[in-house]
């Protein structure tokens, strides 16, 4: 953690906090890794899902992360709750990712990083996406929500936390 980069990230994370509880989680439309373009409003319409937002594929801290959801994957699965991942990397690089890592939910891509920061995931002064969860409900409303650069564990435990109870 003495790592200048990492000090200045904690602080930035700190004064750029995500979306809270209760908000209506703002529409998007993305390319997915699926091939396809997906809009909440219309293919998740009625419908929870979790999306992260995490900075940069084969990353050593995005790729734990995203190999947590994996091995999640069935859990998630059995509460009938999608999960998506977000980064501003370009489908091609997403679909190396997925297949390198054998993930088996969809990522999007976010390339000029406006959904990455109408969700407050995206640290302005380096266009960067900063590692945050949310769970969104069947009204599209945020109703959970881990925000930490750090601790990718965290955002899949925390989740399943909310959507246990």
């Amino acid at each position: 953690m003495g790592n200048p980069l990492y000090l200045i990230l904690f602080k930035i994370q700190k004064l750029y906090m995500a979306l809270s509880v209760g908000q209506k989680a703002p529409d998007f439309k993305l390319p997915s890794t699926s091939g396809q373009i997906l809009q909440m409003s219309g293919d998740l319409l009625g419908k929870a899902f979790i999306l992260y937002f995490y900075p940069k594929d084969f990353t050593r801290g995005c790729t734990a992360e995203a190999c947590e959801f994996r091995d999640q994957f069935e859990a998630f699965r059995n509460l009938d709750i999608p999960v998506f991942g977000v980064s501003r990397d370009d489908i091609p690089t997403h679909q190396k990712f997925r297949k390198a890592y054998k993930l088996p939910f969809d990522l999007l891509s976010d390339g000029n990083g406006k959904v990455c920061k109408s969700y407050d995931a995206l640290i302005p002064l380096i266009n960067m996406p900063k590692r945050v969860t949310y769970l969104i409900d069947e009204k599209h409303e945020i109703a959970g929500v881990f925000s930490d650069m750090f601790e990718s564990k965290g955002h899949i435990d925390n989740m399943l936390k909310k959507l246990r109870k």
